[in-house]
């Protein structure tokens, strides 16, 4: 019988703060059981297994990302939209690591799959701020491209500790949405 209170939401979530902690690499069931406090066969009552759960995190983590993008960039446009979803993902990255990282290292399983409508929001949000430079429509996928390589190169990094240099790392970001702003007026 099922614990009470036990949910697959909660199994995800538990997994996902987990995931956080320690890193997705070692994100185990006995770890989220232990976390639950059940023993690892109940967790199969409410997930099929390790990659089931990891892909549930990794919609966590897409829907998670969406929301927060789309929350900060709400009526901004060009600069100021830019700079929004820039520390929004930044924060978001740095915050939830273990989670992210399951956002970008699963598959969608199926053409419908939550997680493929997940990520969807988040490049909905990065269109919006490109929208605001007034670019070449076949410019766009370019700019889409390099706007989420560069994001998330530079909070990757970070999250990682990989910044390794006494410059200011804030300095840098700024430095870095700068250069990025100015490219993609000067494209537009």
């Amino acid at each position: 019988m099922p614990r009470a209170g036990l949910t697959a939401a909660a199994v995800t979530e538990a997994a996902a703060e987990l995931a956080d902690e320690v890193g997705l690499a070692h994100l185990s069931m006995g770890l989220v059981a232990e976390r639950l406090s059940v023993k690892p066969p109940s967790l199969y009552k409410h997930v099929d297994g390790h990659a089931d759960l990891v892909h549930r995190i990794a919609v966590l983590a897409a829907t998670e990302l969406g929301d927060a993008l789309r929350d900060a960039t709400q009526g901004r446009a060009g600069t100021d939209a830019l700079v929004a979803a820039a520390r929004a993902m930044r924060t978001y990255v740095t915050t939830h690591p273990g989670r992210y990282a399951a956002g970008n290292n699963v598959r969608p399983l199926a053409p419908d799959d939550d997680l493929t409508r997940a990520r969807q929001r988040t490049l909905e949000s990065f269109s919006a701020v490109l929208r605001g430079y007034d670019l070449d429509p076949t410019d766009e996928v370019h700019a889409l491209r390099t706007l989420r390589s560069m994001l998330h190169g530079f909070a990757t990094l970070e999250a990682e500790g990989s910044f390794r240099f006494d410059t200011d790392i804030d300095e840098s970001f700024t430095w870095m949405l700068t250069l990025v702003d100015r490219g993609l007026q000067a494209t537009s």
